[in-house]
């Protein structure tokens, strides 16, 4: 069992998230995608998410109808930040045997060596990397070197090849709050929640 792994806040999700989901899920050969909603990520302290269970069901919409995605609650109830390193660990330990791959995009790896413990990220999956907007993709040679690793240590590492789809959540929370059309950025189904629920018609970030 190959399962990639796609972490975020999700908040919300939109269609440049599952573009770069389903071209890693075919380009690395990956059984089922896991979605899984931050609850509180290290990274976000001094911003306010959504309610965990409103960005779930805005995923269950989005991920409806695709049976190799999935959404992984696991960081819900977990004390603390939501360490990616605590999830991958987990994550062995409930699918033994099975090869984990981050889903992360280039502008997201260049800061791997300020997540917590990166090296037994690394040890624990393999990296799937999407090309995104303005973030150069560094070689795997660059990865080892960043993070102190010797020439022989045992990355896996593999860039695929996805549209460059500059779409940002916070650019979509923008959006809504100035009354701008957001069409064509979500799956409809997500947008129609967001009109339903009323989420951020009041906030700029």
């Amino acid at each position: 069992m190959r399962l990639g792994i796609f972490g975020g806040t999700f908040d919300p999700i939109h269609l440049g998230h599952l573009i770069v989901a389903e071209q890693c899920r075919e380009q690395g050969r990956l059984d089922q995608v896991l979605f899984i909603p931050a609850a509180r990520p290290p990274h976000k302290n001094d911003q306010e998410l959504t309610a965990y269970a409103q960005r779930v069901e805005m995923l269950a919409l989005a991920l409806s109808g695709n049976p190799a995605f999935r959404i992984d609650e696991r960081e819900k109830d977990r004390p603390g930040p939501s360490f990616t390193v605590d999830t991958l660990a987990q994550l062995h330990g409930c699918h033994d045997g099975a090869e984990l791959f981050l889903i992360v995009g280039s502008d997201t790896l260049r800061d791997l060596p300020l997540w917590h413990e990166p090296v037994r990220i690394l040890e624990l999956a393999g990296l799937l990397v999407a090309p995104r907007p303005g973030a150069p993709i560094p070689a795997a040679d660059e990865v080892k070197k960043s993070l102190g690793l010797a020439d022989s240590f045992p990355l896996r590492y593999q860039v695929c090849d996805v549209p460059l789809i500059d779409i940002a959540s916070r650019d979509v929370r923008r959006r809504i709050a100035e009354s701008r059309s957001v069409r064509y950025l979500l799956p409809r189904a997500v947008e129609a929640y967001l009109c339903d629920k009323k989420l951020y018609m009041d906030k700029r970030s």
